[in-house]
């Protein structure tokens, strides 16, 4: 079931719980935050409530467990990963959020535990947006969409599929949806609100397809290789871009390869400790980090891990978009002459490519995507670009 913010989701979860236990049957609900296991709980004392006070169903707040004497019961369980299902099982499995789920949840757990009783299991999920990915346990972001769409196409009757929008709940205001909608962007709308899978974002300065053409497993000698790191946003929980990108000349141009996404969620010294890392892994000139967010903070923190990385602290000038828009160019074939795309990435990077194909210009942009923007100005634009300038860092000496 693919559905739209406030669609109703929890609400049909709860009402099916409540139904397979009437039916005998044992139903486990997993989602992966408390907020959500709370919500589903509360819906079904809500429909259950005349069996709770006549105590024929017996009721334990502490595990959400509604039961009834014979075995029937619905359970509640908060989940991220397959751990936290293990030692249960059901006739009836109901994984909320699916989308921001490891996979092996269903794989690993989920499955067996309905084989005694050949059950049934309902996915449900919001296609993931940007902010919700950096959050999710899945490793695949798009592992939902995927199922979803292989369950479209199944003939055999095993799979129903359900779609609607957070329009067709008829139980929410309309005046407060337009109204809320006027604060998001077009594809966070269409993700959250239509519940629209998107793969590209047709806005985006990065095309998925100009990425797969350029797409390479092998490189030229590299004559400098930096990398760029932008640290996390703690209020926020993001994490820490940290990307290695290489400059060859092949011919008469300069090509980019990206060569390493080792982007994290974690300290200050754990993302510093993984920039340093990726700088002596690749023999990397130095690290480059924006000062206005927060590269002199890098800096310290590097230094505090090795002393002797040199730093690069750049300075933005002009918005993201400007600072993005060259970078994104290189992927294309230029249209004044004869010149070759540009960019390249040394494998695959599912992750930083989703950030590139599906951010907005004018929305706040990932990590990921801004610490290869910095790596990449410095290496293709240098000392020529008009965007930023370089700080002097009395800390650090430069290769190259």
């Amino acid at each position: 079931m693919r559905a739209g913010r406030r669609g109703g989701k929890t609400t049909i979860a709860a009402v099916l719980a409540s139904e397979n236990l009437l039916r005998n049957r044992r139903t486990l609900y997993a989602a992966p935050t408390q907020d959500q296991l709370e919500s589903f709980w509360a819906a079904c004392k809500k429909y259950l409530g005349e069996l709770i006070d006549a105590h024929i169903l017996y009721k334990n707040e502490t595990e959400h467990i509604l039961q009834l004497p014979n075995g029937a019961r619905v359970r509640g369980k908060t989940a991220w990963n397959a751990d936290t299902l293990r030692g249960d099982y059901a006739d009836f499995l109901i994984l909320d959020e699916w989308q921001l789920m490891d996979e092996e949840a269903w794989g690993v757990v989920g499955a067996p535990m309905l084989l005694d009783n050949d059950g049934d299991a309902m996915f449900i999920y919001t296609p993931p947006s940007l902010r919700s990915r950096s959050v999710s346990k899945a490793h695949d972001k798009m592992h939902a969409a995927k199922l979803f769409k292989r369950a479209q196409a199944d003939r055999s009757g095993r799979w129903q599929t359900f779609y609607f929008s957070s329009h067709d709940n008829p139980y929410i205001s309309k005046e407060g949806l337009r109204d809320i909608t006027q604060d998001m962007t077009r594809l966070a709308y269409e993700q959250e609100i239509l519940a629209e899978d998107k793969e590209d974002n047709p806005n985006a300065l990065w095309q998925r397809d100009d990425i797969e053409i350029n797409r390479v497993t092998r490189f030229p000698t590299l004559e400098k290789i930096v990398v760029g790191v932008d640290p996390t946003n703690t209020s926020t929980g993001d994490e820490a871009g940290i990307v290695v990108d290489g400059m060859a000349h092949v011919g008469n141009y300069k090509h980019l390869y990206l060569l390493a996404d080792d982007s994290l969620q974690g300290s200050p010294k754990a993302w510093g400790s993984a920039a340093v890392a990726a700088y002596h892994k690749w023999q990397a000139n130095y690290i480059v980090a924006e000062v206005n967010n927060g590269g002199e903070m890098v800096a310290a923190v590097i230094h505090g891990i090795d002393p002797d990385a040199p730093v690069k602290m750049v300075h933005a000038s002009r918005g993201k978009q400007t600072r993005a828009e060259p970078i994104s160019a290189l992927y294309e074939k230029g249209i004044d002459n004869d010149a070759p795309p540009r960019g390249h990435h040394v494998g695959t990077f599912q992750l930083l490519e989703d950030e590139l194909c599906q951010w907005t210009p004018g929305d706040d942009s990932p990590n990921r995507l801004d610490a290869h923007v910095w790596a990449a100005t410095e290496l293709m634009l240098g000392k020529e670009n008009t965007l930023e300038r370089a700080v002097d860092n009395p800390l650090a000496e430069y290769r190259g």
